[in-house]
């Protein structure tokens, strides 16, 4: 009996390797294990090495896994690409259409099984996956019933004749698997809890995480990996009374989303490195005009097109400072689905508090990693509006202006929608007097900015660091942001065996950066290791900026394109010792 399973599909792109691993492991989850799934895809339609990586485990997972239990191969190249991944007891099953080769450096066993024969004879060469399902099914002595239903859900629409041929592609490639298997041993899973729990990807967490903070309108043009967002809530809005707008291009798509906010709207838009390129001048407009503006940035490899499909953590820069000018904004940064979720919905809070654009920063292990989520609790979300007039404003002269950028206090100003009685004032992308009037007065203009800046001096984050510092003194810290999470917490339990002493900061709130807090945590470690998907390591120079400390922190990096291993984290932190 095994507690954790690592299980991976590959072959072609648009052979039905997604939809391959979502009915195993909707199935699975629904049984009540814990799972983490992990697409590495082409950046085309069709065509390119594709496969669907998913760890199966009896207790929270937040990682793929170091090595591979079972490859389900549709072609050699699957084998060629994945297969020392495979430990010495793993498994290869693949197609025998194209009479597939074992590699000579590899113990692990191989069964050849004729998915495309076996699922043309019974009527389509297409549910060649749905025996690949039952052959996984043979190998780990799974009763194949479980995904009746799912496959009921996926192809009842298409009448019962069609799922029951469905179902007979898993039979045959169950049986046909265990008759090859004969005494063989299987990998059998320790029974799950069978509780229910949700099971999706950060973008649709982030969509519905909107959908509960009152969001009624999206503009975007689709990009990957932000694009699950739109379509998430072109599903949904409407039922609610709102829309979603696909436009021409990002600047439309952004300018938009701040005419809704100005109209009293809570709007988003989303996109990746290369739209968010393309926003930044409207971006500023969003700092200088004091509107609210959410934003989710799914971050993705680059410098230009990059590589649109792969893992990467470079934006960080670029949106801390990437608008000409100088205004206040908020970058977050949630590490886990759930955070995504009450992320998303508290940035609206922010947006509208702050008066001021939030970044909802993300990546594509992420954005498109699907991973089991807790019930999410949504009486957490509270809609907070801020200095938003709700009720009669004070009467003022016949050439008067309400002073929608007055200077206050804590920098925040009286805000209204369009249409109140008394609230008529200028809005420009210039500077501006308090009632929204160009000036080019010096006063005027530290007055102005003094006040923008004034806003989040003392911005107010939940947990802007997430924290697992057991001890006092450490002799390691490490730190990290976004999807590094479980991959850093996994290297953590096995630097702890190892006998050192280890904590873990992961940063929540990039900017206005949490410097007090990671102040004190870089203080009581002797050495920081920041683990980060880029080139440059971005957030480890950030925290030399706030916080110091140079001669502690070094950067573990990697940008090729793919999400750090757990094993990756722990053999290079070890490394400093």
């Amino acid at each position: 009996m095994i507690n954790q399973l690592s299980w991976k599909v590959g072959g072609q792109q648009g052979e039905g390797i997604e939809s391959t691993g979502e009915i195993f492991s909707i199935a699975l989850n629904r049984l009540g294990y814990y799972l983490y799934g992990y697409r590495h895809f082409s950046s085309r339609i069709k065509g390119g090495h594709t496969n669907n990586k998913i760890r199966v485990s009896t207790t929270e997972v937040r990682s793929i896994s170091d090595d591979l239990d079972i490859l389900v191969a549709f072609d050699q190249e699957t084998i060629d690409v994945n297969y020392k991944e495979l430990h010495e007891n793993g498994v290869i099953i693949a197609d025998a259409k194209f009479d597939p080769k074992k590699p000579e450096d590899t113990k692990a066993a191989m069964y050849a099984v004729p998915f495309t024969e076996m699922a043309t004879e019974l009527g389509t060469s297409l549910m060649k996956n749905m025996v690949a399902i039952g052959a996984t099914s043979a190998i780990l002595d799974l009763d194949i019933q479980v995904f009746e239903e799912v496959v009921q859900e996926i192809f009842g629409r298409k009448g019962q004749q069609v799922v029951d041929k469905n179902m007979e592609a898993i039979k045959a490639g169950y049986e046909y698997t265990k008759q090859q298997l004969g005494d063989s041993e299987t990998m059998q899973l320790e029974k799950a809890d069978g509780q229910k729990r949700l099971f999706m990807i950060g973008n649709d967490a982030i969509a519905l995480g909107a959908v509960a903070a009152g969001c009624r309108f999206m503009a975007a043009y689709p990009i990957t990996p932000a694009s699950e967002i739109m379509e998430y809530l072109i599903k949904k809005l409407p039922a609610l009374g709102g829309t979603v707008i696909q436009t021409e291009d990002e600047i439309a798509a952004v300018t938009m989303t701040i005419g809704a906010n100005y109209g009293g709207v809570r709007a988003l838009t989303a996109s990746a490195g290369p739209g968010l390129s393309l926003k930044m001048e409207a971006i500023g407009l969003s700092g200088i005009t004091e509107t609210p503006l959410v934003i989710v940035d799914t971050q993705r490899g680059g410098p230009s097109t990059g590589l649109p499909t792969k893992q990467e953590q470079s934006d960080l820069m670029a949106m801390i400072y990437g608008t000409h000018g100088e205004i206040p904004k908020i970058v977050m940064a949630p590490s886990t689905v759930q955070e995504a979720f009450y992320d998303a919905a508290e940035a609206f809070n922010l947006a509208e508090e702050y008066q001021c654009p939030v970044i909802v920063l993300t990546d594509l292990q992420l954005s498109l990693g699907k991973q089991t989520v807790e019930p999410l609790e949504f009486d957490k979300v509270e809609i907070r509006r801020g200095k938003l007039a709700t009720e009669a404003l004070p009467e003022i002269d016949d050439k008067g202006y309400f002073k929608r950028y007055e200077v206050t206090e804590d920098g925040v100003s009286p805000r209204v929608v369009p249409g109140m009685k008394n609230g008529i004032h200028h809005v420009t992308g210039v500077e501006h007097d308090e009632t929204g009037k160009p000036s080019e007065s010096a006063a005027n203009r530290i007055a102005q900015m003094d006040k923008r800046f004034r806003k989040i001096s003392n911005l107010k984050f939940d947990t802007p660091i997430h924290t697992n510092a057991p001890h006092e003194e450490a002799d390691l810290l490490i730190v990290g942001f976004n999807s590094t999470r479980g991959a850093i917490e996994e290297a953590m339990a096995r630097l702890e065996k190892d006998g050192l002493k280890v904590n873990h900061a992961h940063v929540r709130l990039i900017h206005p950066f949490p410097a007090e807090e990671m102040m004190q945590l870089v203080k009581s470690a002797k050495k920081v290791a920041v683990i980060e998907n880029n080139a440059t390591g971005q957030l480890a120079n950030i925290m030399k900026m706030n916080v110091g400390s140079h001669e502690k922190i070094t950067k573990i990096l990697k940008y090729d394109g793919n999400p750090f291993l757990p094993q990756e984290v722990h053999t290079k932190c070890k490394e400093l010792f």
